[in-house]
């Protein structure tokens, strides 16, 4: 796909994009707006250790659906146990589609964990390393 036919893929999208180009190759770079999810302890920690199984598992599994239906880039724990539990991009147009999905998640519903959103560039395309 050319750069000018993903350019109006994603505005007619409905997403935010800007793109500049790349003075050492020439290339030019689409910045996309992503959503950030940042998770964190909620306020209603105290389900039995089955429960908090059976939310664990159904959290990971709407996360892998939001994986699989594109919403979704990337999701992933800390490596700690605190405050902030992890992070999910969400690669859709509106913080307000990035919110509610986010909060349709069991964990989301049960109280056990809360997100706080932030908007985030990205160069559209750009792999992890």
């Amino acid at each position: 796909m050319s750069v000018a036919s993903q350019i109006a893929t994603l505005k007619a999208d409905g997403f935010q994009i800007f793109n500049y180009v790349d003075e050492a190759t020439g290339d030019t770079v689409i910045m996309q707006q992503y959503y950030m999810a940042f998770l964190k302890k909620g306020l209603n920690r105290d389900q039995s250790e089955e429960e908090a199984t059976k939310l664990q598992k159904a959290h990971q599994a709407y996360l892998g659906r939001m994986y699989e239906l594109g919403y979704a880039d990337i999701s992933g724990p800390f490596g700690d146990d605190g405050e902030l539990r992890g992070i999910t991009v969400y690669n859709v147009p509106t913080l307000k589609m990035a919110d509610s999905l986010a909060n349709l998640d069991s964990m989301m519903k049960a109280g056990r964990l809360k997100v706080e959103i932030k908007p985030w560039w990205v160069g559209k395309g750009y792999p992890l390393r």
